[in-house]
């Protein structure tokens, strides 16, 4: 067993883990100061001895690591991490079935019964990303696993556990062949260009699949769409590939032009007839207010906080405000497609901030769909925030 310590939880948190609660907090543990090491086995009990589950210490946001069984049996060896993985690649078999996408999700985290860990799949390359120490602790094992159960050509890796806020920018080249960059993968038969070497995003945010192509599919066709966020333009893309008359794509990363240039041109669209703005989005919504630009398909996808010279956001605080800002643009029967990936409110309050939205900026709307994460995302009803992806289309009558 590795570094296996004893940790007593108090009572009132031990019931949630005994049901299936899969993140240990803090405030659970009655002897926290007897972890010293991060990647540390703990077997942990209740307040009378009682055994709750196995799991590891490894310092994830306001986690101090994960449960990962309750079998009393069952340790954190080899095998464990080939089951669990396997189980994992079972759930996803379809997904390698599928010719027009071949980038997904192959293991998420606490979904799959490691919290920590996350492992994509890109065309016959994998990349595992780590969120804590603890769980990087485990590499090798992890690493044989996965190479026992697939076939690759390489492995990357992403280190998101650096506490100051940086991404750890080594080599994230693991084993097998080094890949050529950018290739190409496809989601729903439209390309993307993706980077598995170029920190700690390749390119693509593959939760949003479901999203970009009931785009594509129902919503573009004949539109004036404006994509803000617009990171490397996907959400332009479906758009274009649907139809759409014309797309904007406003960013303030000077990387999102040449990205974005990239995305159109590997699938066959003109970038020229699109715009594509490197500035701040609020900045943008400014322009467009004072040049009376109106848009029919207006998509907001913000980072859970973003920071400019002149502006804050926090999804927790501002999103109300940016919708309100969203809804000034949006021609009437327009459809805003409001996303956030941000994990400490549901769809609920989410909602809560849309109506408030056009409440008071005099609207009236209505929601025609909504969308969580697709299926290889796959969470655990006992980690509410877990399942962190929520999207609502929202039609302004």
């Amino acid at each position: 067993m590795k570094n296996e310590i004893k940790v007593k939880v108090r009572n009132d948190y031990a019931k949630k883990m005994k049901d299936g609660f899969p993140l240990i907090e803090k405030e659970a543990l009655i002897n926290a100061d007897i972890l010293s090491e991060e990647g540390q086995t703990l077997h942990l009990i209740d307040e009378r001895g009682r055994f709750i589950g196995r799991g590891y210490y490894g310092e994830q946001n306001k986690g101090y690591g994960w449960v990962v069984t309750r079998q009393q049996d069952e340790s954190m060896d080899q095998s464990f991490f080939e089951k669990k993985i396997g189980t994992a690649l079972q759930k996803r078999s379809g997904f390698f079935k599928d010719e027009s996408t071949t980038a997904f999700r192959i293991f998420n985290g606490e979904g799959d019964g490691i919290g920590g860990l996350t492992i994509d799949y890109y065309e016959a390359f994998y990349v595992l990303s780590w969120y804590s120490e603890g769980i990087y602790a485990f590499k090798n094992q992890i690493l044989k696993a996965l190479q026992n159960l697939v076939e690759y050509k390489g492995i990357y890796e992403k280190k998101r556990f650096n506490t100051g806020g940086k991404y750890i920018d080594d080599d994230d080249f693991v084993t097998g062949e080094r890949g050529e960059f950018p290739m190409l993968v496809k989601e729903n038969g439209v390309q993307f260009s993706v980077h598995l070497n170029e920190g700690p995003m390749t390119g693509v945010f593959l939760d949003q699949r479901d999203v970009r192509k009931a785009i594509r599919d129902r919503y573009a066709e004949g539109k004036t769409v404006l994509n803000t966020f617009s990171y490397t333009g996907a959400f332009s893309v479906f758009a274009a590939l649907g139809g759409a008359q014309k797309t904007t794509s406003v960013d303030l990363a000077n990387r999102s032009y040449p990205k974005t240039v990239e995305q159109f041109s590997i699938n066959g669209i003109d970038y020229e007839a699109h715009d594509i703005k490197v500035m701040d989005v609020f900045e943008y919504f400014k322009y467009a207010v004072k040049k009376q630009l109106t848009f029919d398909l207006v998509v907001l996808d913000p980072p859970s906080f973003a920071r400019s010279k002149k502006h804050r956001f926090s999804a927790a605080k501002d999103y109300k405000d940016l919708l309100k800002q969203a809804i000034a643009i949006t021609e009437k029967n327009g459809v805003i497609i409001a996303s956030t990936n941000y994990s400490g409110y549901g769809m609920g309050k989410f909602k809560g901030f849309v109506e408030k939205a056009f409440k008071e900026t005099g609207h009236r709307y209505k929601i025609e769909e909504q969308y969580t994460l697709p299926s290889d995302f796959v969470t655990t009803k006992e980690y509410k925030a877990g399942d962190y992806l929520k999207v609502v289309f929202i039609k302004k009558l």
